[in-house]
């Protein structure tokens, strides 16, 4: 069992930014993954055998942090599990509790914000762009709550926002796709059309385009976070017209997109996927994972939540995290990616950092 020092370790882990570069703008302590026996809309994940140091039980004891998922369930393999995951960890380190409720449709998602808010939660986190509404309303209608949201910025003195320049790490991974494509033709498989998946969309293409102007990206939009069976079919799509990589951000829907991949690879037709938010070739395999586009979702969630417990919550500030705060990126090891091409990627990446390049948003 770590003790508090990783609750440091992990604050210093983005070098302070959670804190220094804000701008105005009901279950028992988490420590294993939810399991498939687990009911189906909430859970609260048991606590192990070990008892977290004195030190670091002394921020959660007696304290309760909740979580509400979008639409792609909390074992979406990317975004949502990775927030749960953060906060498994943080119930496991101070001996705080944690829960989450799964968001089966949009209209769940003020419903279970107001659960952990009416059951006196230290904190409730909304993982996504589409609790924006949800989570205006609940912070208008309980001031003294403390609230914060991933994706989009709610400027309301309770609320805290964390947002990510995931443009920028799209575009990496695109300079990934552009030098390795064999077909000249690439592919964008989109969970929904909404501003945080058009900016992965077009870092992407820019960085496809920086390194290979040939090569054309065709884009196919799911219209939903939680259907892997449309993930796969527009990854087959795409496929079928000659992509022979296709980056997908499309939470659980993009599940569909290894599917797919893996069977053409069962049937002798080598093609690749570029994961999100995860490393997903430690859940798909790296024989279909080119690579990763990491957005360290994992990590914000851990650092505002550690700080809510100790009683140091930044509502009323909205943090954005890019190639310099170490918040997106590629994964530590890519053993499908050449050399050559990672140090074209770190090239570029300092570019980025220095302000040489400026990534599109749209």
């Amino acid at each position: 069992m770590k003790s508090a020092s990783l609750l440091l370790a992990t604050a210093t882990s983005l070098g302070l930014v959670l804190s220094g570069c804000g701008s105005n703008n009901a279950g028992n302590n988490g420590a294993a993954s939810p399991s498939a026996s687990a009911p189906a809309s909430e859970s609260a994940s048991p606590s192990e055998s070990a008892s977290p140091s004195a030190s670091a039980e002394s921020i959660g004891a007696g304290k309760k942090i909740g979580m509400a998922t979008d639409t792609g369930g909390v074992n979406d393999k990317s975004f949502n599990q990775q927030a749960w995951e953060a906060l498994e960890k943080v119930a496991k380190d101070t001996g705080a509790e944690a829960k989450y409720l799964e968001s089966k449709k949009d209209a769940d998602y003020q419903p279970n914000l107001n659960q952990f808010v009416k059951d006196g939660y230290a904190l409730t986190w909304g993982i996504g762009f589409l609790f924006d509404d949800a989570m205006k309303t609940v912070a208008e209608q309980n001031p003294d709550a403390q609230l914060a949201l991933i994706d989009s910025t709610v400027d309301m003195p309770n609320v805290q926002s964390v947002l990510f320049k995931e443009n920028e790490g799209s575009f990496l991974v695109g300079v990934v796709a552009g030098m390795m494509t064999e077909t000249n033709n690439i592919g964008f498989v989109g969970g929904m059309e909404l501003p945080v998946i058009k900016k992965f969309e077009a870092g992407f293409k820019a960085g496809v385009a920086a390194v290979n102007p040939d090569a054309v990206v065709n884009t196919n939009y799911v219209g939903d976070f939680s259907k892997p069976d449309l993930g796969k079919l527009a990854a087959a799509t795409l496929y079928d017209g000659g992509a022979d990589i296709v980056f997908h951000a499309a939470g659980g829907s993009g599940n569909g997109v290894f599917t797919e991949a893996k069977d053409r690879l069962s049937a002798g037709k080598k093609v690749w996927v570029i994961g999100v938010d995860k490393d997903q070739s430690l859940e798909f395999g790296s024989e279909v994972t080119l690579t990763s586009m990491m957005k360290k979702v994992d990590e914000a969630v851990y650092k505002v939540t550690s700080e809510a417990l100790s009683g140091n919550f930044q509502g009323g500030t909205t943090t954005v995290l890019g190639l310099a705060e170490g918040g997106v990126g590629l994964p530590a090891d890519n053993p499908n990616v050449p050399q050559e091409v990672l140090d074209k990627v770190e090239e570029y990446k300092q570019k980025i950092i220095s302000g040489e390049i400026a990534v599109p948003t749209e």
